[in-house]
């Protein structure tokens, strides 16, 4: 039980800024921090939904909402994804060989690209939060934090690793990997089945496109950079969690102007 409860703290102290207790860092104590990477999309997705319920009982303005809500993964996280989709959109906007793609995620400094691109993308989630209509929408997004993470976690078990060292490694190689797939595989059937059950159509929808990222961030991976790493985990993510509301706000105007 107490490497189980270490393990939670590992992915906690990797991935967020929760304040949770200092462990040792050690193979053993992330054997199955993976499997807790999702826990992390279940606090942020929490903290979403509660800002949208705080809006509307204050009646705060949607601008107002879009902005704090694209700003809450940020706060949660600490910006870990977005450096690593900074790094990764540097990286495929230089169309260099393999290596130096390599050698390019690895430079702290931030290109023009990469900077281009996250302004892009929080501005295509901040007006999308802001089209919002209705909390079964905002279920829906909270929820595409976990599978996310979720989808994240099994790509980078199941996924080939473009390097043998790195933050990605430090908690692939200890990890008990049947175990950790058999886990985020659940955490992916519980929070696609929570999207369909809330709102059928949008949620087989987004759950649909979120795989078909899915899949595209392996084919992009493989090919440009003959496997993934802890950078392009982040790129993946910050693909998806836009892509997600595009999904929800879209595939409800579709139902409501085709199907009804």
């Amino acid at each position: 039980m107490k490497i189980i409860f270490n393990s939670l703290l590992s992915a906690l102290l990797m991935y967020s800024k929760i304040p949770v207790p200092e462990i040792e860092w050690s193979e053993k104590n992330r054997r199955y921090s993976l499997c807790f990477f999702p826990v992390v999309g279940v606090i942020t997705g929490l903290l979403f939904v509660l800002w949208y319920v705080f809006c509307r009982w204050l009646e705060l303005g949607e601008f107002l909402f879009s902005a704090v809500g694209a700003w809450i993964p940020v706060a949660v996280t600490g910006g870990i994804h977005l450096d690593g989709f900074c790094d990764t959109s540097d990286a495929l906007s230089s169309y260099a060989d393999r290596e130096r793609k390599l050698e390019i995620m690895s430079d702290s400094r931030v290109g023009a690209f990469a900077v281009i691109k996250i302004i892009f993308c929080i501005i295509i989630q901040t007006a999308f939060y802001s089209e919002v209509e209705n909390f079964r929408q905002i279920i829906l997004i909270g929820t595409g934090f976990v599978l996310s993470r979720s989808l994240s976690g099994t790509g980078a078990v199941l996924f080939k690793s473009a390097k043998k060292e790195g933050s990605l490694q430090d908690f692939v190689k200890p990890s008990h990997k049947k175990i950790t797939v058999t886990v985020l595989c659940l955490w992916t059937a519980v929070s696609t089945g929570t999207m369909i059950v809330v709102m059928p159509f949008a949620g087989l929808a987004v759950s649909l496109i979120s795989l078909a990222v899915f899949a595209y961030y392996r084919h992009v991976t493989y090919r440009e950079f003959g496997g993934i790493t802890g950078d392009t985990a982040g790129w993946f993510l910050q693909i998806c969690e836009t892509a997600i509301p595009v999904g929800v706000v879209i595939a409800e105007k579709f139902s409501e102007v085709v199907l009804n």
